[in-house]
């Protein structure tokens, strides 16, 4: 057992002068104390006869905390090798040793108990000695410091010592099981977990058939089922923005000779040698800025350029195509959320998150989004084919719920065409869309070619004077926090503080820090608000000036560039674990990083995120013991401040390894990943972060002695050709 382990931050923290103050049990640790302080790496046969000669063995009320568990402690996150896995203060274990081979040192013991007896009795008269000059020290010195938390009488400090030794011990048995974790077979390249669940059969059949893939999540331990996913053999990290948005590298994305043959990626991109271009298509480019100004139009404004003025800032994309309308409009201050279904390749998701552009799968199959009610100033679909007749409407309340009120539903289909009405079938279907939209209190703005535009009411009288239609929900219907549940046939209502028409809202980016009434509906004072918003522009600020010279000095030459790329625009991508307000993203912002954030609130914390779409954010409710709805290798940067805390209240539900596993999914080679949390929780996130074979590197926080930050590269691994 070597003697580091009592150096080590946990420990050195407890003060372990105070284990004198135990009276029945001070000489056995002035013993245990002394025997570790006289030899290197004292055996444990060596202790075992101290313990014997000493008569203390009956101490078995902290024995069992200082046995297994700190006996494998390492503050470098290794293993510790030669420690067996038996208690030695099990009365067994020397019948054991026996068993094993060990017979010799056994016998040997009660010889030297008769050589040593004088020794002994020496020693241990010294280390009373000690121990009570310790305890007084220490007595003394908890009596004049105000910082230290006195604990008054002998059981609490005793249950104090053995609670503390316990949560160590713990994790120190995390890093005993310290093994690198192998890397994946190659069908793993683009797999997602809760999604890869239909069988690969189909491959045979009819190309064209249209799979739809449910969400469902089985949870397996990290340790038994967890492995590296490695990137595609001619991976290439990425190209930056804002030249990212146009060009990708073909090899990084699953893209197969069905979707080129097929046209459907042809009309939208060019494929050239190694890259895919959207912006060679001049034709592509020019629909788009049309397309956008007929929506303006459509709406009532002049262009393109009005929407901000028109209180519009959120943008959900269904069904988004490889991100084109979202990219296009990001330049209005507009910000989308692209979702689509999980697809094998070709991926609508997976390229708009390769182009540097919010993405995530969602579907409307069966499950609610995970929004919240009043989140997106528009719902938008062109080509989505979604049957929104069907399902008695179902589809069109899910829309209902997600826009806020003036909000604008944009619906672009060949259905919607003249010569496609003289179809019976699509006028039925037709004729189901209107008459629903009317009994949820849309208003048809407009129609032009294939597009229609409705308008969601801003008038609550509506909802009471209609006659037929869908029910409003009753108060006992969650609202804002729908992770994944069935879709719901009532509609919203006007209940929530929220329904505030868009109008009345602060355009970008001043509706971005809450006003004292905003705050009020989330029981937030104002000055708890702005100094989350300093302290954020603060710890961004430190971010960068601790990533830049991380970036200058160890970044490599990436494989096919002549040089690394400059470290400003290294990050675009980001993804907040434990968003709380959004104030990172609002101090990336504020800082002019060229960034998106897609803000997490997990599902066993506090509900923040319509105030996240109210600050004009994107955001999504998450479970993080399950898999995030992305594919791999989407993410330049995983930031979690306070998740690690957060998760540790739930135990039992799954292990640090498999929420880490998980990050390591969906972070890019060469990405970062920056932890701020307690101590302890770091200490032990460095043993899982050895596991995953990322770069390391721990630093102090000198405002808050608690804490400590964690900053994370994730290596780029390149596949072996065989």
């Amino acid at each position: 057992m070597p003697l580091e382990f009592l150096r080590s931050p946990p420990l050195k923290k407890l003060g372990f002068s105070g284990l004198s103050l135990f009276s029945s049990q001070s000489s056995f640790y002035s013993t245990l104390i002394l025997v570790l302080g006289s030899r290197k790496e004292p055996t444990l046969t060596g202790l075992c006869c101290l313990i014997r000669s000493s008569g203390e063995l009956a101490l078995s009320q902290t024995a069992w905390v200082m046995s297994r568990p700190l006996s494998r402690w390492s503050t470098g996150g290794g293993r510790v090798s030669g420690i067996s896995d038996r208690d030695p203060f099990d009365p067994d274990y020397s019948k054991d040793f026996a068993e094993n081979g060990f017979g010799h040192e056994a016998g040997a013991c009660k010889s030297r108990q008769r050589t040593a007896l004088p020794f002994l009795k020496l020693c241990l008269a010294l280390a009373i000695v000690l121990a009570l000059v310790g305890s007084l020290s220490w007595t003394i010195s908890i009596s004049t410091s105000s910082q230290v938390p006195i604990y008054r009488g002998y059981r609490r400090l005793q249950q104090q010592l053995v609670s503390d030794l316990s949560e160590i011990g713990e994790l120190s048995l995390a890093s005993a099981k310290l093994r690198e974790l192998e890397f994946c077979s190659s069908e793993f390249e683009d797999y997602v977990p809760c999604y890869y669940n239909v069988s690969e059969s189909f491959d045979a059949g009819d190309p064209d058939r249209t799979i739809e893939y449910e969400r469902q999540c089985v949870q397996q331990s990290a340790e038994d089922h967890g492995c590296l996913v490695l990137p595609p053999r001619n991976y290439r990290i990425p190209l930056r923005w804002p030249s990212g948005r146009d060009f990708i590298w073909k090899e990084n994305v699953k893209i197969t000779g069905h979707e080129f043959s097929s046209g459907s990626l042809t009309k939208r991109m060019m494929v050239e040698e190694e890259q895919i271009s959207f912006r060679s298509d001049s034709l592509m480019v020019d629909g788009v800025e049309d397309y956008l100004h007929q929506i303006a139009e459509m709406i009532g404004l002049e262009n393109e350029s009005n929407f901000n003025d028109a209180g519009i800032r959120t943008v959900l994309d269904i069904g988004c195509g490889f991100g084109s309308f979202g990219a296009h409009i990001f330049s209005r201050q507009l910000l989308t959320m692209c979702i689509a279904n999980y697809e094998r390749s070709g991926s609508q998701v997976q390229i708009t998150l390769e182009r540097g552009l919010p993405a995530m799968i969602g579907s409307f199959a069966s499950k609610q989004l995970p929004y919240p009610y009043l989140s997106f100033d528009i719902v938008h679909c062109a080509g989505c084919d979604i049957d929104w007749e069907k399902k008695d409407g179902i589809y069109l309340t899910e829309v209902d719920r997600l826009l806020r009120p003036g909000g604008y539903f944009v619906w672009t289909s060949h259905m919607n065409t003249q010569r496609s009405l003289h179809d019976k079938d699509n006028q039925k279907k037709w004729s189901l869309i209107r008459d629903y939209a009317e009994k949820v209190c849309w208003d048809m703005l407009s129609q032009q070619d294939e597009t229609i535009v409705w308008k969601k009411t801003t008038k609550k009288k509506c909802y009471r004077s209609r006659k037929s239609g869908p029910a409003v929900c009753d108060r006992t219907i969650d609202l804002e926090s729908p992770y994944y549940q069935p879709l719901n046939p009532c509609i919203a209502g006007t209940r929530s503080q929220r329904w505030i028409p868009i109008e009345h809202q602060r355009p970008w980016p001043s509706r971005a820090m809450l006003n004292s009434t905003e705050l009020d509906i989330y029981g937030l004072q104002s000055e708890e608000f702005a100094g989350d918003a300093l302290n954020w522009k603060s710890v961004v600020h430190d971010y960068w000036s601790l990533l830049s010279p991380l970036i200058f000095s160890d970044h490599p030459k990436r494989p096919g560039d002549e040089e690394p790329s400059p470290p400003f625009n290294m990050l675009r991508n980001v993804l907040d674990m434990n968003a709380r307000f959004g104030g990172f993203n609002a101090a990336l912002l504020d800082a002019g990083k060229a960034a998106w954030v897609m803000n997490v609130v997990p599902t066993n914390g506090p509900n923040y995120l319509p105030l996240i779409f109210d600050r004009g954010f994107i955001g999504v409710q998450h479970d993080w013991c399950e898999a995030f709805p992305t594919y791999p290798r989407t993410y330049d940067m995983v930031h979690a401040e306070g998740l690690l805390t957060l998760e540790t209240y739930q135990r039992h539900r799954c292990s640090m390894l498999d929420i880490f596993l998980e990050i390591d999914h969906i972070l890019r080679p060469e990405g970062w990943v920056i932890i701020r949390d307690k101590d302890p929780l770091i200490e032990a996130a460095r043993s899982v972060i050895a596991q995953l074979r990322w770069d390391a590197r721990m630093m102090e926080l000198d405002n808050d002695s608690n804490k400590k930050l964690l900053v994370c590269q994730k290596p780029f691994f390149k596949k072996q050709h065989k």
